[in-house]
């Protein structure tokens, strides 16, 4: 599983909101995560894919959340939804159900139960609306 994977990517994104220094951001959460050569490879792999295409990912939030824009919302929301959003859209091996519930449990740990139900109400619209493609 790539839970802990996902908190470190997280964690880093999260910091990286409040700090041009993301190199030494990344060598700490990894180092304090104890990640496994996969995890390390899939956090260096979604961090690559959300830095990639971040407006195009900030696009799709603000076209389905009007009153909460990707500008405005809580550096936490945001980072889970980026994460989210880049695994939903670039990342095939995943189904889309685990990144929800993935990101969902985060919000749920590090935001709020609110946060969760807005998050998971932002994604299963980008699913959707990827199926109507």
């Amino acid at each position: 599983m790539r839970t802990n994977a996902r908190e470190a990517a997280f964690k880093i994104l999260f910091a990286t909101q409040f700090s041009d220094d993301a190199g030494d951001t990344k060598r700490a959460v990894m180092g304090q995560e104890n990640l496994n050569k996969n995890d390390v490879d899939y956090c260096n792999a979604v961090l690559s894919a959300v830095s990639e295409n971040k407006s195009e990912i900030a696009k799709m939030i603000d076209e389905r959340s009007r009153l909460f824009p990707e500008s405005r919302l809580f550096p936490a929301d945001r980072s889970v939804l980026f994460i989210a959003i880049a695994e939903i859209m670039y990342f095939d091996d995943i189904p889309a159900a685990v990144s929800v519930n993935e990101a969902a449990n985060i919000a749920s740990k590090y935001s709020s139960e609110k946060s969760a139900t807005f998050i998971s109400g932002i994604l299963s619209q980008i699913i959707r609306d990827r199926k109507n493609v």
